[in-house]
């Protein structure tokens, strides 16, 4: 495999031809016009799609009266309540909502929480929700092109509120999974991990060599694959936020304060927290997070990495299939999975018991701080598109039989090891090989360079981690997984 990789005009040219309307031109340098309106990158990506030209070229007056059109800022919200209380109008824009259900009054309203409107300031009406509400339920919070308007109070005793008029899911494209599979087979390894890159954001050429491009892909992992718990620590700057902020709407990233309520359940409201409605939740700057130090968070998320479920007091079962993903930053002296990395973290990372349900851990140190040079600059796959690809990627079952098939396991193994070790592998095969349908389909030395091989060893860190936090621990390892002999190269 090269370390480097260009986009010579043969190369855009079967991107072009597989992915067809899904490519865009990406230089964030050049878009950061569209930055100052703080988009996240599936709109982004969107915008640039609607008002580019086929040599990537940007329609900036276009584009920039459409955002100040349809993606209001926050200091702009008292502008459209004015019109939309005291003038009678009714108002589209692209905004995120939830909704809410109330039980006891068979009522249904909804929240802005990007402008702060909230559940009790709103309604939707019957008709309307009948009309939209398999878009509205699709996630706890939806991407679309809101419509609102003002319902007059009913008696004098009743408020007036601001009523959903329509809702519009922002889905701008059908994704055909097959034709995305079928399409990793005109490309080499190289040039799709280039691909894969991309779609995130992020400049393939910018980076050293091929393992620190896998190892940006490590972050991708539960992205694909359902329930796999993670842990990076890498030095200030790396991006790691930014991708589990802003890549996916299937995520979310808690940095700051969270309650137990929004994260895993509302007792009062009766209500799931974001835990059981996303891909993943990644729990950034660990090491000074107050969340951390609750015991019932603690408890709670150690029960969902082991489960997926977690039974609240009042016997209530929250399911989960999101990943749970700890993000920290990490002093250089730390930086070194051959000792005690955890010292100045959270309690709960000084415990084997929490730490044996985290599968892997992510050497973010092998990544360098985020320069321009590291942002995409070239032809990519709309994030979006990408973001819903991997989604939909996370219930194919086939993946997983694959892994089931080739993998032997040692006598004796540690469940909880053979599990990491294989949702890890699980992962990167759909990530690197989505093409692949059978067992026969790829070869034994790239599944186990490039799926079994990698997992191994962020399971292995661990593992170590483990044994410095309790000396019963010391010493063990992750079972030697071999493969079962199909196709040898």
């Amino acid at each position: 495999m090269s370390d480097t990789n260009t986009q010579t005009p043969e190369l855009i040219e079967r991107l072009k031809d597989a992915f067809d309307e899904m490519v865009v031109y990406k230089d964030l340098k050049k878009s950061n016009f569209i930055s100052s309106f703080k988009l996240p990158s599936f709109m982004r990506d969107w915008v640039l799609k609607r008002f580019q030209d086929d040599n990537g070229e940007i329609n900036v007056e276009g584009a920039v009266e459409f955002i100040k059109e349809f993606i209001p800022k926050k200091d702009e919200w008292n502008s459209i309540v004015n019109r939309v209380v005291n003038c009678g109008e009714t108002v589209q824009f692209l905004a995120k909502i939830a909704v809410n259900i109330d039980i006891g009054t068979q009522t249904v309203s909804f929240e802005l929480p990007d402008f702060g409107l909230g559940y009790k300031e709103t309604v939707i009406p019957r008709d309307v929700w009948e009309s939209c509400s398999t878009e509205l339920l699709k996630s706890e919070e939806n991407w679309g092109i809101v419509e609102i308007g003002y319902h007059f109070p009913e008696t004098e005793k009743d408020r007036g509120k601001i009523k959903l008029v329509s809702f519009n899911d922002f889905c701008p494209y059908l994704v055909d999974l097959d034709d995305y599979k079928y399409a990793r087979e005109d490309f080499s390894l190289t040039e799709w991990i280039d691909i894969l890159l991309g779609a995130a954001d992020y400049n393939a050429v910018g980076y050293e060599s091929t393992e620190q491009k896998l190892a940006v892909i490590q972050r991708f992992l539960p992205f694909v694959e359902k329930r796999i718990n993670l842990m990076e620590l890498a030095p200030a700057g790396t991006g790691k936020s930014y991708l589990f902020g802003q890549v996916s709407r299937h995520g979310w990233l808690v940095s700051g304060k969270v309650t137990r309520a929004k994260l895993i359940y509302d007792m009062s409201r009766k209500k799931d927290g974001v835990v059981a409605s996303r891909d993943f939740v990644a729990l950034d700057e660990i090491r000074e997070a107050e969340y951390m130090k609750d015991t019932e968070i603690q408890s709670a998320l150690q029960a969902i990495m082991e489960n997926g479920a977690y039974r609240a007091p009042d016997n209530h079962e929250v399911n989960v299939d999101a990943g749970i993903i700890f993000l920290g930053n990490i002093d250089s002296a730390a930086m070194n999975e051959y000792q005690n990395m955890f010292m100045e973290l959270p309690k709960p990372f000084h415990q084997p018991q929490f730490l044996d349900r985290i599968h892997g851990f992510i050497k973010g140190w092998m990544l360098p701080r985020m320069t321009d040079d590291l942002k995409v600059c070239g032809w990519a796959l709309n994030s979006e598109y990408f973001a819903t690809v991997l989604h939909a990627l996370r219930d194919d079952p086939s993946y997983r039989a694959i892994v089931d098939e080739l993998v032997i396991l040692p006598k004796g193994a540690d469940t909880r090891d053979t599990e990491a070790i294989k949702r890890i592998s699980t992962a990167y095969l759909k990530l690197l090989f989505p093409n692949v349908r059978s067992a026969e389909d790829i070869s034994i030395m790239e599944f186990k360079r490039y799926c079994l091989k990698p997992a191994m060893e962020m399971r292995q860190i661990i593992r170590m981690q483990m044994g410095y936090a309790d000396d019963k621990y010391q010493g063990t390892v992750v079972p030697e997984f071999t493969i079962k002999e199909m196709n040898e190269e």
